[in-house]
């Protein structure tokens, strides 16, 4: 199980590695406009605005920026903000908190409202409730969730005015962003837990245990739903990084502040210190949520371990 998991890890490291790789040389070598010229005004002298490159370091190489950037950052020095002036990574820790508010949020109602929507459709199957689960379903991933958040911007924030549309505040500010964000997960959640549910079900064990008289709340909670869960659990490796990166867009259209909107005011004004600080957050989270679900698939399925 440890060789496993230093396996992952390792794999993990390399993930973030890569990315920050990419990200700084797609930003910087890819990207023709120069960042002092949007910092600067329209009048400005070529020799100001050779001073401002010379300050950020943007008159070097590419390939020794790049040397400088990773010495720098092994200290946790990210260098400073094109548009801030202060540094990349104090922007991004004040907005890391309202971004995990948002997506774990999220996560917990997919998860909840997902499996126990699933569990049911499985259980009851061609049911009623089973036939709108299933549309409910469809739905869910089928509509992108930035339709959804206009959609219940224009109807439960313009029409009706019951939960405000932007902003961060109390608990009413939360309930459209996230339910935005969660339906897709939702949706994914029931899809695969019923379909798993039902497979379990039907196998051997499960029919044993009803011809022996085990009572069926028994057999679904103790017998069918550990197995049941087990396909389930990798479907958090895709909804969890499907909420981290819808929740550029869901804090952009409810102007939420969190990293998510940073990132991109950041990509417009060609910020690149804060984009990659924010690209390194959301690899480490990525990256730390799915070393959580191999663990936790591990544990619950030992074949795995021994793989």
């Amino acid at each position: 199980m440890q060789r496993y998991i230093i396996k992952r890890f390792l794999f993990g490291l390399l993930t973030i590695f890569s990315t920050i790789t990419v990200v700084f040389f797609v930003m910087r070598g890819l990207n023709p406009a120069d960042p002092t010229a949007i910092m600067l005004p329209p009048d400005a002298t070529p020799e100001l605005q050779q001073r401002l490159k010379v300050k950020f370091g943007l008159d070097k190489p590419l390939i020794q920026q790049y040397g400088i950037y990773l010495k720098n950052g092994i200290v946790g020095d990210f260098g400073e903000s094109f548009r801030y002036s202060e540094p990349a990574l104090d922007l991004v820790v004040e907005r890391i908190p309202a971004t995990l508010q948002l997506t774990v949020s999220s996560l917990f109602f997919s998860v909840l409202i997902g499996m126990i929507v699933g569990i049911t459709s499985g259980v009851k199957r061609d049911s009623l409730f089973d036939r709108v689960g299933r549309q409910l379903s469809l739905i869910g991933m089928a509509v992108p969730s930035f339709a959804i958040a206009l959609f219940f911007i224009l109807t439960f924030g313009v029409m009706w005015r019951i939960f405000p549309i932007s902003g961060r505040g109390g608990l009413d500010h939360f309930v459209l962003p996230v339910v935005s964000m969660s339906l897709y997960g939702i949706a994914a959640f029931i899809r695969l837990s019923r379909s798993s549910m039902i497979e379990v079900l039907k196998s051997e064990y499960v029919v044993m245990a009803h011809i022996k008289g085990v009572p069926k709340i028994k057999i679904i909670l103790v017998h069918a739903l550990k197995n049941g869960c087990i396909p389930v659990i990798t479907i958090l490796g895709l909804v969890i990084p499907g909420l981290v990166m819808g929740s550029v867009v869901i804090e952009t259209i409810f102007s939420w502040p969190g990293v998510g909107n940073l990132v991109m005011v950041s990509i417009f004004a060609r910020d690149y210190p804060v984009v990659q600080v924010i690209v390194i957050f959301i690899s480490i989270l990525i990256v730390m949520s799915n070393l959580m679900v191999d663990i936790l698939y591990a544990y619950l399925d030992p074949r795995i371990r021994y793989q």
